[in-house]
């Protein structure tokens, strides 16, 4: 990877970091599809049966501090939404964010328009990508995801100047499901797990740096936590960030035991865990210590030399 350490001046925006969304964040682009024909592995008639896509969430039931979350089933169409900060903040970096949602639906707000947001606000570009669910009868559970996941980074390389991003400054951000779907992206980038469709396909796929908060599915619990099979950990995968509570139900060893795999083949990684906050907080504050966890990733990222102003990004 080319080299992105340099010295920065943390201060300033680790100040940013801390205040609240920006308001003054760019309007986001409008929808781009990620296949200019039916997304590989279906089919006219299994989008037709799927249904329409739709939010799936019930009035005053599961609220997260208190408010209600968008989710979004039935996905057929992927695409991606481009998010600008400011100009005068904007540092020339990207993240493609992965909503979560267990594989079946996505927590488009929760885990996708408020962090872009949020991203905005210490001058990254949020990639919001919109993949398709539920998981596909007869296909892993990530397979469609990563097909979707693959295409949008190959795109976003492909159209990096156009979009005033860097190319070697796109890192990938994933919570819950996301999370391993980011995952999945960090170690499946060599070859492409659909046939190429455009030259955009010729770009590589692979994320300059991996946040991956109160992540799912990294590990098997059965087998004494060994790494998912897809997750194929080496050298060269990307710096990574773990973020998660010691009381998530969806269990901590998850993080604990990727974290062990990635130091063991000499990725540079860094992992913070939190006594309490359970899983599924977003961006959203509450009284527990892990809903700070955006300053610790704009930290982590400055201190990659990911939030150093790209001069030639205009």
């Amino acid at each position: 990877m080319k080299s992105i350490f340099r010295p920065l001046h943390f201060a300033a925006v680790l100040i940013a970091a801390a205040c609240a969304i920006s308001a003054n964040a760019a309007a986001p682009a409008g929808s781009i599809e990620l296949w200019p024909q039916i997304p590989p592995g279906d089919t006219a008639e299994s989008m037709k049966a799927l249904g329409q896509e739709k939010d799936i969430s019930k009035a005053g039931e599961g609220l997260v501090a208190g408010q209600p979350l968008i989710r979004l089933g039935n996905v057929t169409r992927p695409a991606i939404t481009i998010h600008k900060p400011a100009p005068e903040k904007d540092t020339g970096a990207a993240v493609l964010v992965c909503p979560g949602g267990g594989y079946f639906i996505l927590a488009m707000d929760l885990e996708g328009t408020e962090v872009v947001s949020w991203l905005n606000s210490v001058g990254v570009t949020g990639i919001l990508l919109k993949y398709r669910v539920p998981a596909r009868p007869n296909r892993e559970r990530y397979e469609a995801a990563l097909q979707d996941a693959q295409r949008a980074m190959g795109l976003a390389r492909q159209h990096a100047t156009e979009w005033g991003i860097d190319p070697h400054r796109i890192g990938v951000m994933g919570f819950s499901a996301g999370a391993h779907l980011s995952a999945a992206l960090s170690c499946n980038y060599e070859k492409r797990a659909y046939p190429m469709v455009d030259d955009a396909d010729r770009q590589s796929c692979k994320p300059d740096f991996t946040l991956l908060v109160y992540p799912a599915y990294l590990t098997v619990e059965k087998e004494a936590d060994r790494v998912a099979t897809e997750l194929n950990i080496t050298a060269k995968t990307s710096p990574t960030l773990l973020i998660q509570a010691g009381d998530d139900p969806v269990r901590v060893e998850t993080s604990l035991f990727y974290y062990l795999a990635l130091k063991k083949a000499g990725v540079p990684a860094e992992m913070d865990i939190f006594a309490t906050g359970g899983h599924g907080y977003g961006l959203r504050h509450t009284t527990d210590a892990v809903t700070d966890w955006p300053q610790r990733a704009a930290r982590w990222m400055l201190g990659l030399g990911v939030l150093e102003k790209n001069k030639e990004a205009k």
